[in-house]
């Protein structure tokens, strides 16, 4: 997770691209975010032959199948990245060959031609913004698919210094504050050991200075706007700011319409909140996208988008409703934490139904899953009710 969120810069570059270039590019970009992964990859392979030395295309064309291998893993939520900034909660089996083919062909050819930039112009801001950007994209890549948050590290160092002296050279560029506000918060939440470590090797640190610059990065016009709001989702929920998250996921959601996992987080993060009314109401609209729409899902996408809204109707104790939505979660193909959070869902329901023992069997069921699937937000939230009974 120390690197995770460092992939937002991999798609934003104002360089000097032909127009051409940076039309399909801007497209394949919307294309992405909207989940239109297909289409994407060839508008984007269109720029790359409008443009072939644009590090900006290569970076795009490697991250596309990094967002498909996470996709496909079931980990493209912020339940994922909620917990301690030293655990993964990431399904670590193999990724796919051919898409991990892909994104090491792109990422070596991206490496290339910002290296170049940046011996070309020394002294460009934007040289060095392009070799933050790639090696950023690099280092989470290797922390989410591979599982290594050491082999990250040196990419994720020079992603930091890179974009700290891109800022140096021209103050303007909030978008590289994105890059360098992603690293400083993340450090911050680092036990006092691993901070020091951090800051010896390099690394900056504060969580408000980091905060603040992701947040001008959103605020700033430029390609970078999108992926810095995505990251203040992740980060508001964090920091509990979760109407903050919420009016961020309503502009994405405005943005970029065909993106249903939008309406998912948005659930996810009014229950956090304590809206369960509001949840369930972009779940239910969620759902609805959910049916109508014929393209590849999530894996146990189904299964999360039923266990959420179960988890709001027990909060609304509309139990005979969240005990069907729970169950159905459970026969449906899923993560272990997801199915140990909708047994934590069917504890609670069991108490308010005064069945002490069936609640005890079903919390010990969800701290069970939740470990095995390495989620200790869940197996607490379980644990918490083991011995006092849920009311």
């Amino acid at each position: 997770m120390v690197v995770t969120i460092a992939v937002v810069a991999a798609w934003p570059c104002p360089s000097a691209a032909n127009p051409e270039s940076t039309r399909l590019r801007a497209r394949a970009y919307e294309l992405a975010l909207n989940l239109d992964y297909d289409e994407a990859t060839r508008e984007m392979e269109a720029a790359a032959k409008a443009d072939p030395n644009d590090p900006a295309v290569e970076r795009g064309l490697a991250t596309i199948p990094w967002l498909l291998i996470s996709f496909r893993r079931g980990a493209a939520t912020v339940d994922e990245y909620l917990g301690s900034v030293t655990r993964q909660n990431v399904a670590l089996r193999e990724p796919p060959a051919d898409l991990a083919s892909r994104f090491n062909a792109h990422i070596e050819r991206a490496t290339r031609l910002s290296e170049g930039l940046l011996r070309a112009k020394p002294r460009d801001a934007d040289a060095h913004y392009q070799v933050a950007a790639t090696v950023g994209l690099q280092a989470s890549y290797i922390a989410t698919v591979e599982g290594s948050i050491v082999g990250a590290f040196r990419a994720a160092r020079r992603a930091y210094d890179e974009g700290e002296t891109a800022l140096e050279l021209d103050a303007s560029r909030k978008d590289a504050g994105l890059i360098v506000g992603t690293y400083r918060y993340v450090v911050s939440l680092m036990s006092l050991p691993l901070r020091m470590m951090a800051y010896v090797a390099g690394f900056g640190g504060g969580k408000e200075r980091g905060l603040q610059m992701v947040e001008e990065a959103a605020r700033f016009a430029s390609d970078a706007q999108p992926d810095a709001r995505f990251a203040l989702v992740l980060l508001y929920n964090r920091e509990g700011r979760h109407g903050d998250a919420l009016r961020q996921v309503g502009e994405l959601q405005r943005r970029y319409p065909r993106n249903r996992l939008l309406w998912l987080e948005a659930g996810a993060t009014a229950l956090r909140g304590g809206r369960a009314a509001e949840a369930e109401s972009q779940l239910n609209a969620g759902l609805r996208m959910l049916g109508a729409d014929k393209r590849q899902r999530m894996f146990g996408e189904e299964a999360l988008w039923y266990a959420k809204r179960g988890t709001a109707r027990v909060a609304l104790r509309r139990l005979d409703e969240a005990d069907t939505d729970l169950r159905r979660a459970l026969t449906l193909e899923a993560r272990g934490w997801v199915k140990g959070r909708a047994y934590t869902e069917l504890g609670k329901i069991a108490d308010l139904r005064r069945d002490r023992a069936g609640a005890r069997a079903n919390f010990e069921k969800a701290v069970m899953l939740c470990e095995e699937d390495n989620d200790p937000l869940g197996a607490d939230s379980a644990r918490r009710w083991l011995n006092d009974p849920y009311r």
